[in-house]
């Protein structure tokens, strides 16, 4: 993306951040570009400035944008998974972003408008992973660094296998409103890696 002055950034984020929340009360099928000029006050030229595919491209900024949000939603607890009870507050956390968040989760919808006809979509959803996965995997680490899990546990692997809960648990909230799959994914994952130290080597 080209640089933009700081009025200009403004505009664009403004931009953004209106046509993410319009999608976060009225879902992405019915938005339109119209629907975001009107609630950001924004004129039909400057948006084409920023987004000069139109619709497209705009959606493609948001699913950027909601998966940055999906871990912004759970700092500072997932950059600090450094003792069983910060691990307790991440899990917490995650559970009330999913339930305040509801049934409507922004970025599988935009990802699904947008399909594998757009380049990029399907790549937002897999770097979200991935450096979801490192955090975990961090918090791992640190746990062995401080001999609370098996040092012989690959970190990764560990990370992946909680991270895998957790969508398994979204994606069936999204079906049934309820968290309850959320949580036992998370209590048991965690109860893993605690239970991984005692295990007879």
């Amino acid at each position: 993306m080209r640089t933009l002055t700081r009025k200009g950034a403004a505009t664009r984020q403004r931009i953004l951040e209106g046509a993410a929340a319009h999608i976060r009360e009225h879902g992405v099928a019915g938005m339109t570009l119209d629907d975001v000029l009107a609630r950001t006050a924004t004129s039909k030229s400057q948006l084409f400035h920023y987004f000069p595919d139109g619709r497209e491209e705009l959606l493609l900024a948001v699913a950027r944008f909601e998966a940055d949000r999906v871990l912004e939603d759970q700092r500072p607890q997932l950059g600090d998974l450094t003792s069983w009870p910060a691990w307790r507050s991440w899990r917490d956390k995650v559970v009330d972003r999913y339930r305040r968040q509801g049934r409507l989760c922004p970025l599988n919808s935009v990802t699904s408008q947008l399909g594998s006809r757009t380049p990029g979509a399907q790549a937002v959803v897999t770097e979200l992973m991935h450096r979801w996965q490192a955090e975990i995997a961090t918090g791992v680490r640190h746990m062995q660094e401080a001999g609370e899990i098996d040092p012989g546990l690959d970190p990764d692997r560990a990370a992946a296998a909680l991270l895998a809960g957790i969508q398994g648990g979204v994606l069936i909230q999204m079906s049934t409103g309820e968290t309850d799959h959320l949580e036992a994914a998370l209590d048991m994952g965690i109860a893993h890696l605690r239970a991984s130290r005692l295990a007879p080597s």
